[in-house]
């Protein structure tokens, strides 16, 4: 069998069976710092698909940049084929600044495909297409909550393609979720290139939570399976299959005041039950905030102190007949005894 080729990209040549990681230049700050797109390309000996895995697009949610860690130091990645483009930090300025944009106040993601003119989230958006999205054959994006906010470990589907759909489900998240594309946003422009995107939820913008980090990694490990990349040795299947949605609506405070909250992430709901009070601080005035339909707790908020109309609960529509809260439990308690990680060096 003759020698595969090495992988190009930047000025630089991977060659097969090798890994390293390579810094593509942006922009230089206003104390003349240059600024650059760091990706680890694993080069596999042997063909197979490339599929990039990015984080940080939005730079304050942190959890993405963990996974990515972790998925590096995967032992199956020794004896990967294909390509795996792995980028931890998208957006490094947002993520030096714990902030969720750039530095001209613009969202990356709703900034793509980009352009080598445009704004610097234009300009770093085309960099990202140019050098990773195009050369991919498939990608996984890693997000979070908001800061003050948490999401139920979901994946993202836009993409009606047979196969898509079934990578989405391989993943072995608790939800996945249909969801429209937004104007500008990583998933829109890939797609429009034919090359489709899962974008993965879970956690709270600059914290790490445990069971979505291990959600993340497994899911990406297992998808990496189904496509060929890696063999199933120490990659556990989901015990339960995923609640599958088609729609999500947000449950928004009635009033300004002080939050208590009777429902968590991952708890199913009844149209008209309670989820939780808001007090004015004097406590004389309770609005009482209940569920307009039923469906999932998929995202709420951790803050107490609330302003009217902000959104409080985000539900997951799902079928009478699915055990959602009890597929939550099951991936939870698999994903606390898995194996995988008990291993040093993934932890």
């Amino acid at each position: 069998m003759p020698d595969r080729a090495s992988f190009s990209i930047g000025t630089r040549r991977i060659a097969p069976g090798t890994r390293e990681t390579v810094s593509l230049p942006v922009s230089v700050t206003s104390d003349h710092t240059p600024v650059s797109l760091a990706v680890q390309v694993v080069h596999g000996r042997r063909p197979g698909p490339t599929m990039f895995v990015s984080a940080a697009v939005h730079g304050d949610e942190v959890i993405g940049v963990e996974i990515v860690r972790r998925l590096l130091r995967a032992p199956s990645l020794d004896r990967l084929k294909g390509t795996l483009l792995a980028v931890p930090i998208v957006n490094s300025f947002g993520f030096m600044n714990r902030s969720r944009y750039l530095p001209d106040r613009r969202d990356l993601n709703r900034s793509f495909p980009g352009s080598p003119k445009g704004s610097l989230a234009s300009r770093l958006a085309h960099i990202f297409m140019r050098e990773i999205v195009i050369r991919s054959d498939f990608g996984i994006d890693l997000h979070s909550a908001a800061i003050h906010r948490a999401n139920l470990p979901q994946i993202r589907v836009s993409s009606k393609k047979p196969e898509t759909l079934a990578l989405a489900e391989a993943f072995g998240a608790p939800l996945v979720l249909r969801s429209a594309l937004r104007e500008g946003s990583l998933r829109k422009a890939a797609g429009e290139k034919n090359i489709d995107v899962l974008l993965y939820e879970a956690g709270e913008g600059l914290r790490f939570d445990e069971f979505a980090v291990r959600a993340g990694v497994t899911g990406i490990l297992r998808i990496m399976n189904k496509l060929g990349m890696v063999s199933a040795k120490g990659i556990t299947k989901p015990k339960a299959s995923p609640i599958w949605s088609k729609s999500s609506q947000w449950v928004r405070a009635p009033a300004g005041g002080l939050l208590r909250t009777f429902k968590q992430i991952g708890e199913e709901v009844k149209a008209g039950e309670l989820l939780g009070v808001v007090s004015d601080p004097f406590g004389e005035v309770d609005a009482e905030i209940c569920a307009e339909d039923g469906g999932l707790v998929i995202g709420r908020t951790n803050l107490p102190v609330v302003n009217e109309g902000d959104g409080l609960f985000h539900i997951a529509s799902v079928k009478a007949k699915d055990e959602a809260e009890a597929t939550v439990d099951s991936l939870s308690a698999q994903l606390d005894d898995d194996p995988l990680f008990d291993e040093d060096e993934i932890i």
